[in-house]
């Protein structure tokens, strides 16, 4: 099956007239974001017969590192915390 050009310029024409020039980046844009999604899970689909590749050694360590971030974080919003009660202590109500 040869495409000729009147035919290739007759199915432009009618993507233009179904999806309006306006639409047309977005509606492709979308269909490439679906494609490599697509891509992407027929490659994890191969991929799942093989090992693993990460070790368990470093996933301990990020579990580690990722801890003690939580811990700084919880340390860090419980001293905002406090400072926000104090200065609502000490700031006098004006409603009063």
């Amino acid at each position: 099956m040869n495409l000729g050009p009147m035919e290739i310029g007759l199915i432009i024409l009618a993507v233009l007239l179904l999806f309006g020039y306006k639409k047309l980046p977005d509606a492709s844009r979308s269909l490439g974001r679906s494609l490599r999604i697509f891509k992407g899970e027929m490659k994890g689909m191969k991929d799942d017969g093989r090992a693993p590749t990460v070790v368990a050694g470093e996933v301990d360590l990020e579990a580690g590192r990722l801890d003690a971030e939580a811990r700084a974080a919880e340390a860090a919003a419980a001293e905002a915390r406090a400072r926000a009660d104090a200065a609502r202590v000490s700031v006098p109500d004006a409603t009063r």
